[in-house]
């Protein structure tokens, strides 16, 4: 009766092993996984909507914004960074403009908010 149970407890075992070898579905592409629930591309260099950097778009990104924060880089009347604050600073978004024109050679297309 032992070597029963002991076979019984092997063949479950093997059962179990070999239903975790069953192929999975394959992976999104990166292209979905940057795309953001209201349509927003972030796999970009641009962040057309916000007209900077995508990998320093504090509007975007919940830890560039944390990183602004933490380096006492925001402007609190209009709930995004200093550096980036286009009312209070025009002169930034000039700055970043030229940016997007060094890297593409033309203006950057307007933006979206």
């Amino acid at each position: 009766m032992k070597s029963f149970y002991g076979l019984l407890m092997l063949s479950a075992a093997g059962g179990l092993f070999l239903s975790g070898c069953a192929k999975s579905e394959p992976a999104a592409p990166v292209a979905e996984a940057t795309q953001a629930s209201d349509g927003h591309d972030h796999g970009g260099w641009w962040c057309p909507e916000h007209g900077v950097p995508e990998e320093i778009c504090a509007l975007c990104s919940s830890k560039a914004a944390a990183d602004c924060k933490a380096k006492g880089d925001w402007c609190a009347e209009h709930d995004r960074p200093d550096s980036q604050c286009f009312v209070c600073h025009p002169e930034h978004e000039a700055k970043f403009a030229a940016q997007y024109e060094a890297k593409y050679g033309e203006k950057p297309p307007a933006r979206e908010m």
